[in-house]
């Protein structure tokens, strides 16, 4: 896992240190045939006494080991819904994009974040519990975001013990919660080969108004002093990147500004998408997104 960024120095300067490794420890749960593709779900261990749910979808009859896509979840104030809504068991049917991937070829798989659907630990399964997951963490000199880029590289790992998968050709996919992920990830592991970032885009320098704010997941103590998310996409390694935002949304702000840097810093590997639209995920902008994957992973 690649710890070192484009703003000097170790992450671990502002992130804190991430969960010890452990062994996965991997177990099937279950095993569904969904037609063109079979849905697995799947248990492993991310860090020591924790245990994480995540779907996996396996196209069939591929004769050699294929690109695999990481698909986070959004947020939308859901926290009794995450990997369920991208394979298409819940929610927004705009959202399934992993069930989409696996029709066209690619393996995907798509856990559950802190504190959403099988890791809400809320009463009622629903409620927002990021912000304790988070301050526990502060008074430790550790953050949410560590745990969570963590977790994404373990995910990479259990791809990596799959003989369906190619380990050379790894995509990442979010929209909204999902599209900040798909510009931290790749800065901190540079297995990923094809990232896009949908409709979450937004700037620190651009989040400090009562509309936007910040996300639990995305409070580093002293980051935003004198860095934004240039510097993070600066710390890129192989990575292509697809900035795929909306003019009337909120979250894409500074779209254009960040595309600019990222082309200083990745060259034609960096691409944008510009669509006059809120903060939905159409059809359209979706085929945009996956012929990107193809084309880069």
């Amino acid at each position: 896992m690649a710890h070192e960024t484009a703003f000097g120095g170790s992450a671990a300067t502002f992130l804190g240190p991430a969960p010890a490794r452990v062994e996965l420890d991997a177990e099937l749960l279950e095993r569904v045939d969904c037609g063109r593709y079979v849905r697995e779900k799947v248990r492993y261990s991310t860090a020591p006494g924790e245990r994480v749910t995540a779907y996996v979808c396996l196209p069939k009859a591929a004769d050699r080991p294929l690109p695999a896509v990481f698909c986070h979840h959004q947020h939308a104030g859901r926290f009794d819904l995450g990997k369920s809504e991208v394979v298409g068991l819940g929610g927004d049917p705009d959202q399934a994009y992993a069930h989409e991937l696996a029709e066209r070829g690619f393996v995907t798989i798509a856990p559950d974040a802190v504190g959403f659907e099988e890791r809400n630990w809320s009463p009622d399964g629903a409620s927002n519990v990021t912000w304790f997951e988070l301050s526990t963490r502060l008074v430790q000199g550790r953050t949410l975001l560590a745990t969570c880029l963590h977790e994404v590289s373990v995910a990479l790992d259990y791809l990596a013990t799959r003989d369906e998968v190619d380990p050379q050709r790894i995509g990442f996919l979010g929209h909204s919660y999902g599209g900040r992920m798909a510009l931290w990830a790749p800065a901190f592991d540079h297995r990923i080969t094809a990232s896009v970032s949908h409709c979450g885009c937004i700037p620190f320098r651009d989040s400090y108004t009562r509309d936007t704010g910040l996300q639990a997941e995305f409070v580093v103590p002293g980051f935003a002093a004198a860095h934004d998310l240039e510097d993070v996409v600066a710390g890129f390694g192989r990575t292509s990147l697809l900035i795929s935002a909306g003019t009337a949304d909120r979250w894409s702000r500074g779209a254009e500004r960040l595309f600019a840097a990222a082309r200083q810093s990745l060259g034609d590997r960096a691409e944008l998408a510009r669509y006059d639209a809120g903060h939905v995920f159409t059809a359209k902008m979706r085929a945009r997104a996956y012929a990107f994957l193809r084309d880069r992973c």
